[in-house]
């Protein structure tokens, strides 16, 4: 609305012929003119440097245009126009020929202003010219007449020389002082100019302003302005002006709504240029003096109201109350702005008037309401506040005595879990001894059962004998009698003489006699001794070979002895049916596994085969795994293409100057100040302190004070410079403080070992309860990690995938280091948006939903991560070096103090070195389950590293949640797009819908936070005029 320019002025440049271009001259001639007009354009230093790159064709075609676009006339040339139309002694007459064509004159100024380069305008400027205060002085002038509502009458004229004084008094005493050098000069000429209206001819000087106001010289003199504001040369002295900034207020009453509408936006920009507020809101006070108004804007609320029809003005009236009001950072003030306008009725009128047709005008209003401050409401919200910031404080109180009882009883809990894995420990040694004890009961019941079935058999074979032998007897085949040593001997009697019968017998004889349990000799043969049963060891003796006489007698069955164990096969290149025996267990060599597609190589660090005896790896069958997993969809999305690799001790000391004491000193000076300054903290003498000492007395002693005396331990020097000094038989009041203190401290005996046993006594609670929770959250810790079978199953998982992506590379592997737990968040999916924690918490959620929770089983090991067991257990051994070393004084002297601490610490002592030792195995086992070393994964290292996989695992289960809310919103649009497409109705919803996210996009631009502080510069008020516009309309076109 700013750029805009008459028919006239537009029809006299049409008569301008293209001149011909002029020949180039030669370089140095051409680089010359091309710097005048490079330093005439005034452009930042970036474009100057730019249009220097330009080359010589460039440089002159630059130089025509900037000559055939400047306007010839000079600044005086407009200003000697302008001052003959302010001339009071010009008759009506000439005036009135004159006036014809002071609109031309004005445009032609304005063209001028805005199109020629900055020394053009300094020129209009300067102090010789003084274009801006003929230009402020002509625009006074032009609409005199409108501003009084001047009708011809001779009342009307002498009303106007009444309100001319007080205008003039008004101006000056509002303007604020400047240090400008023209501001004497513009007051004398306003005082002028008042004089002019009040003299004899000023009835023919207001009828010239009628005359004047009938055309459109106010527009065009705000446009001047506007243009020679568009710089900042020009723009600071327009605000430094004493009546420039007034006068484009006083505009406001001209009856042109286009020309309040050019004024309102001008005025607007202004005051979002930093320091422009504040000479708005002064120009306007200056308009209510002048035009007698009861309230501030009242006339601008009077124009707003009945200039409905007009759309334009009322968008950038209420455009400029928006920012008047609400572009003030201090609350206050723009709640007593907001409320001048208030009182004014603007939230009235802005209600009835919100429903407006205009969508810019609503926007603007909507604009307004939504950044009122309700003052009520804020009242209301401010003891809302407190009563909630007192309920706050009340929460947090309650808050805080929660948390210190949750920390209570998790430290009990601890405890608790603590002392059950203790007692568990506990039986698990006494379940071991009643199992070794069992196997080696099993195994003596078993021999004895072998021995009884032994002895049965044995006795069944000699009942046989003694029942074939009487047989034998009763058949005459054989005759029994005793020998003088007491055995039976056997004899056959031989009946017929048959040669054969007789070997027969006497083979029947033979196996009779070896099968007997008593001594038999059987004649013609070897005499075969056998002893009594009851003397026959465990396993029968292998028998003798038959003797020659007797070639058919048998040795009994006795078992062969078992085949040697195989030896083992090779590991490598097995088939996948060879057993690989490592130490107990026998493990299957697994084959390799193909796959679809290459995928990328999990980097994890395997435990060798005869490493997984005894750990949780042995226990897990990852084969099991892959047959229950969808892996076509794992090598969808991890197979590979081009990726990346996959991947203070500050002490500050201040020293204070201390005056000379008049004493002997023996003690170095700083060790001196020292030992006064902690001295000082007992406030005791050193007789007591002393005693103290002696009497292990820690009610006088704070511990924190000894273990300050600690550091101050007498030396040998110091000890022999104190005996030489007593030796001497010298005074001993002549000696400092600290040097007396020191003497009296060396003489107490073993003066070293009392103070670590007052040390030991005094922290010996301290480190108890430091050092339990410590030990316990270790036990707990290992504990759970141990005992969880779901963390188990997680392994197993992870192991079977690994194996699935690393098989065809590196071959398949039982079991990996808990580190390679890290690296599940490195190996990425092929489109990088996805690792492969992030599928492990996507399958454990659709096929293992029962394992979702597997952290809930894992307790204490962020406490447990902090604990370095080495140091702990170095305490504990201290603690009993300690208590030893009170056992050795207590042996040496009796001291009550001593037997007492004794018979009240030993016990907790006890407990603390027991728990010491539990937390040990604990760890050692947990560490040793998982395939681990104590010595290079201790406490530190092997607990964090599932703090790290847990934290890992809950944000990997996050990310998928609102990766699958993401994708349902976008499945959802686009069949909610689908559907509107093809619903004719649902268009004009979406249509409505458009519009209404408009007005909230414009709103937001509209509110406070979005609107930016300008600085002065040049083309600053044409961009923020601009970008006011640009603010609606390029939302609208969008």
């Amino acid at each position: 609305m700013g750029n805009i320019e008459s028919v006239d002025g537009q029809s006299e440049m049409k008569h301008h012929i293209m001149p011909l271009k002029v020949p180039m001259p030669d370089p140095t001639e051409l680089e010359e003119k091309f710097a005048i007009v490079l330093n005439s354009m005034n452009l930042p230093p970036d474009k100057a440097r730019l249009l220097r790159q330009y080359d010589n064709e460039k440089k002159w075609d630059l130089i025509c245009d900037q000559e055939r676009f400047q306007v010839k006339n000079p600044p005086h040339t407009y200003i000697q126009k302008l001052r003959g139309y302010l001339d009071p002694r010009v008759t009506r007459k000439k005036f009135r020929r004159r006036v014809q064509e002071s609109t031309k004159v004005l445009r032609e100024l304005e063209i001028s202003l805005r199109t020629n380069h900055i020394g053009w305008v300094r020129e209009f400027l300067n102090d010789e010219n003084r274009g801006l205060d003929i230009l402020v002085e002509y625009l006074s002038f032009a609409q005199c007449a409108v501003m009084f509502g001047f009708e011809g009458s001779e009342n009307g004229e002498e009303d106007f020389l009444d309100k001319s004084k007080s205008w003039s008094r008004s101006i000056e005493d509002l303007h604020r002082p400047t240090s400008q050098p023209f501001y004497n000069t513009l007051v004398r000429s306003a005082r002028q100019s008042v004089l002019r209206y009040g003299s004899v001819s000023s009835s023919r000087t207001i009828k010239n302003s009628r005359l004047v106001s009938q055309k459109d010289d106010v527009h065009v003199c705000i446009m001047c302005l506007r243009a020679i504001m568009n710089y900042q040369y020009g723009f600071n002295m327009v605000m430094s002006h004493a009546h420039a900034v007034n006068e484009i207020a006083l505009s406001l009453n001209n009856k042109n709504s286009r020309t309040k509408a050019l004024v309102l936006e001008l005025l607007a920009a202004v005051c979002l240029v930093r320091g422009g507020h504040e000479i708005i809101l002064s120009a306007f006070d200056n308009f209510k003096e002048v035009c007698k108004e009861k309230h501030r804007f009242e006339r601008l609320m009077d124009y707003f109201r009945s200039e409905e029809g007009n759309i334009d003005f009322m968008v950038a009236c209420m455009q400029f109350i928006n920012i008047v009001v609400h572009s003030v950072e201090d609350m206050n003030f723009r709640v007593h702005l907001q409320f001048e306008f208030t009182k004014l009725g603007l939230d009235d009128y802005l209600e009835k008037s919100k429903h407006t047709e205009s969508d810019k005008l609503s926007v603007q209003i909507q604009a307004y309401l939504d950044n009122v401050f309700d003052v009520g409401g804020l009242l209301e919200d401010a003891e809302t506040k407190n009563a909630a910031l007192e309920k706050v404080e009340e929460l947090e109180d309650h808050l805080s005595h929660v948390t210190e009882k949750l920390l209570e009883v998790e430290n009990e809990t601890m405890m608790k879990v603590a002392d059950l894995e203790k007692l568990l420990l506990h039986k698990d040694k006494e379940l071991q001894v009643i199992r070794e004890t069992y196997e080696s009961t099993s195994s003596q019941v078993n021999t004895l059962r072998k021995v009884i079935k032994e002895k049965d058999a044995a006795f069944q074979r000699h009942f046989n004998i003694e029942r074939r032998l009487l047989e034998l007897e009763q058949q005459g085949t054989i005759r029994l009698h005793k020998k003088p040593d007491g055995d039976i001997a056997i004899e056959p009697c031989v009946v017929g003489g048959s040669s054969n019968g007789g070997v027969i017998l006497q083979g029947e004889i033979g196996q009779l006699s070896l099968g007997s349990t008593v001594g038999l000799t059987v004649p013609g043969g070897p005499d075969t001794s056998l002893p009594p049963a009851s003397e026959a060891p465990p396993p029968p003796p292998p028998p003798p070979p038959p003797p020659p006489p007797l070639p058919s007698a048998s040795s009994p069955n006795i078992p062969a002895p078992p085949p040697p164990p195989p030896l083992a096969p090779p590991l490598p290149d097995a088939s996948p049916s060879v057993i690989l025996s490592v130490g107990l267990s026998a493990i299957r060599i697994k084959k390799p596994i193909k796959t679809k597609f290459r995928l990328p190589v999990f980097n994890w660090t395997a435990l060798k085969p005869n490493q997984i005896n005894g750990t949780v790896f042995n226990e897990i069958d990852d084969e099991r795994v892959l047959e229950e997993l969808e892996l076509e969809r794992f090598e969808e999305l991890f197979k590979t293409r081009a990726q990346g690799p996959i991947m203070d001790l500050s002490c500050t000391k201040s020293k204070v100057a201390q005056k000379a004491v008049n004493k002997v000193t023996i003690l170095d000076a700083n060790r001196s100040k020292n030992l006064a300054i902690t001295l000082r903290k007992a406030n005791k003498t050193s007789e007591e302190i002393c005693k103290a000492i002696e009497k292990f007395d820690l009610k006088t002693l704070p511990v924190d004070f000894v273990e300050c005396l600690m550091r101050f331990l007498p030396t040998e020097m110091e000890v022999k410079a104190l005996r030489q000094y007593e030796r001497e038989r010298r005074p001993l009041d002549q000696l400092a403080e600290e040097d007396r203190f020191m003497l009296l401290f060396s003489k107490i005996e073993r003066l070293t070992q009392r103070m670590n046993i007052i040390t030991f006594i005094g922290n010996f609670s301290d480190n108890v309860a430091m050092l339990t929770p410590q030990l316990n959250a270790i036990i707990a810790a290992s504990a759970s990690v141990k005992s969880s079978p779901k963390l188990k199953r997680m392994l197993e998982i992870i192991l079977a995938l690994g194996n699935y992506m690393n098989s065809s590379k590196r071959g398949c592997v039982y079991g990996f280091k808990l580190q390679s737990l890290d690296l599940l968040l490195d190996t990425k999916s092929t489109d990088r948006k996805m690792t492969l924690l992030h599928y492990i918490a996507l399958i454990v959620k659709e096929k293992y939903p029962e394992l979702a929770n597997f952290y809930n089983e894992l307790h204490f090991v962020d406490k447990a991560a902090a604990v370095s067991l080495e140091n702990v257990l170095l305490d504990v051994r201290e603690l009993g070096k300690g208590m030893d070393l009170i056992r050795r004084e207590c042996s040496l002297h009796d001291h009550s103090v001593l037997k007492g601490f004794l018979q009240a610490s030993d016990t907790q002592l006890d407990k603390v070195q027991r728990d010491a030792k539990t937390a040990e195995e604990a760890f050692n086992n947990v560490v040793n389950y998982f395939g681990e070393s104590a010595k290079t994964a201790p406490p530190s290292v092997f607990f964090p590293v599932f703090v790290r996989f847990l934290k890992a695992y809950k944000d990997a289960v996050e990310e998928n949640e609102l990766r699958k809310k993401q994708e349902q919103a976008m499945r959802e649009k686009l069949l909610a797009e689908e559907a509107k497409q093809q619903d004719p109705k649902v268009q004009a919803q979406k249509k409505r819908q458009q519009q209404h996210e408009l007005i909230a996009e414009l709103r937001k631009r509209q509110a406070k936070d979005h609107r930016p502080v300008y600085e002065g510069k040049d083309g600053t008020i044409e961009d923020i005029i601009t970008a006011e516009k640009k603010s609606i309309d390029s939302i609208f076109h969008s």
